[in-house]
């Protein structure tokens, strides 16, 4: 694989549309500063790019934060690591349960949420088991279909602010700085749920060895990427900003920005965009399940996790069918228990805490251990685990209780585990083609 083909794999895996289903709780979240929540998460988000792309040639057979954390500072560290990026494969199918109840619902409002969740939560339970997956092709498909749809959305908001009056040029400034609205607290705090905007860039880090040159094309993907993602992603942002000016309002938070392209386009750009993110959330739902069941088969397996449980796959379909089971009943329950916005923040929890490990291990690996002290294996891992750890700060303090709620038991059962973390680190590493 070229550069530009892992660019072009990074850019299907985030999709185009990544900071539509978060736009309105990142919204209202920073009162109104979506725009710059945006910005600020790809500044972080390149930083830890250009990390991750230094230990991907520095480990170009495991591209797991858990393996650089483990390797580089210590094994205690990396399953924490490990820990908080399991969190994260068990929250991802929850939030996209979430979703597509409030989607469906957009449609369907006489059905309540709570019908809506239990079909969608049984179907990828179900369409899991059966082994379906859906195809490379048919994802690149879809990013087709979406890059389509985001060009109708760019046009209709362009149409709707051409054709309604407005105040001068602050209109247009409005969603960088208004000093009547502008706070920094609630920036930070915004910010640190339009990290999932950039959630999946870290994925081109695994792929060292099928790519050209992996030294220089690893790390410039990366990078690009996330530079890409954000620059798309503020563009959509931005025009939604100038359709529905403010962060109040919304019928529905969690859908925010279907609203807004109904009010740019109307009905017809309402159901589009509904429909567009629907499917695209169901898709992400089925390939986030499998992908959680495999990484608690593959600690299972490695003795992280008890293998008759974890470690066991049903021998048809070589599908790991308890995790399957498993996964399911979490994204059903965590679907009717929490809102889409704390599933956010606990999925960026467990984020954050890896990335933060990941430019901690760029900087001891490429700064502290080489003789040369170069001044950017310093200055950038450096930055973006400071900018990591301040929007890990920014989350709600739920949020953090819950996170460390589930640090404290992952710590626990891995000390057991390996009497005291003196045995070999555990395995995080989530199996391909099990």
């Amino acid at each position: 694989m070229g550069l530009w083909d892992l660019v072009l794999y990074g850019l299907i895996v985030i999709q185009p549309t990544a900071p539509m289903p978060v736009y309105g709780v990142m919204s209202v979240r920073s009162h109104g500063y979506a725009l710059l929540t945006v910005l600020l998460a790809m500044v972080a988000m390149m930083f830890t790019a250009f990390s991750y792309g230094k230990m991907a040639s520095a480990y170009p057979s495991a591209g797991s934060a858990f393996t650089y954390v483990g390797r580089e500072i210590h094994p205690a560290l990396g399953y924490v690591t490990g820990w908080s990026m399991a969190m994260d494969y068990m929250l991802n199918p929850l939030i996209c349960t979430i979703l597509c109840g409030k989607f469906a619902m957009n449609f369907f409002p006489g059905i309540p949420y709570v019908v809506w969740v239990v079909a969608f939560a049984v179907a990828f339970t179900l369409l899991n088991l059966q082994g379906i997956e859906t195809s490379a092709h048919i994802n690149t498909s879809l990013v087709a279909v979406m890059a389509v749809v985001i060009l109708l959305f760019l046009a209709a908001a362009a149409h709707y602010v051409y054709a309604t009056p407005h105040a001068g040029i602050t209109y247009f400034t409005r969603p960088f700085f208004d000093p009547k609205t502008f706070s920094l607290r609630s920036v930070l705090g915004g910010t640190s749920l339009a990290v999932l905007t950039y959630i999946g860039f870290d994925g081109i880090s695994t792929l060292s060895e099928e790519a050209k040159n992996p030294r220089r094309n690893i790390m410039l993907a990366t990078v690009l990427v996330c530079l890409l993602t954000g620059l798309l992603a503020s563009v959509e942002v931005y025009a939604a900003q100038l359709v529905w000016p403010g962060a109040q309002n919304f019928p529905d938070v969690d859908t925010a920005f279907v609203y807004v392209a109904g009010r740019a386009g109307g009905p017809w750009l309402f159901a589009v965009i509904n429909v567009t993110l629907l499917v695209a959330t169901f898709g992400s739902a089925l390939g986030a399940q499998l992908g959680a069941a495999r990484l608690l088969y593959g600690m299972g397996r490695s003795g992280a996790l008890p293998i008759g449980f974890f470690g066991a796959i049903e021998p048809k379909r070589r599908i790991p069918r308890n995790n399957v089971l498993l996964i399911g009943a979490v994204a059903l329950i965590g679907a009717l228990a929490l809102s889409f916005e704390r599933g956010v923040e606990l999925l960026n929890f467990g984020a954050l805490l890896a990335f933060m490990g990941v430019n901690l291990s760029a900087l001891v690996r490429f700064y502290f251990r080489d003789p040369h002290k170069r001044w950017l294996n310093f200055v950038s891992p450096s930055l973006g685990f400071l900018i990591c750890l301040l929007l890990w700060m920014s989350l709600s303090w739920r949020a953090k209780l819950l996170g460390i709620g589930w640090t404290i038991v992952g710590l626990a059962y891995g000390a057991y585990n390996t009497r005291g973390f003196r045995r070999d680190l555990l395995d995080f590493e989530n199996p391909e083609g099990e």
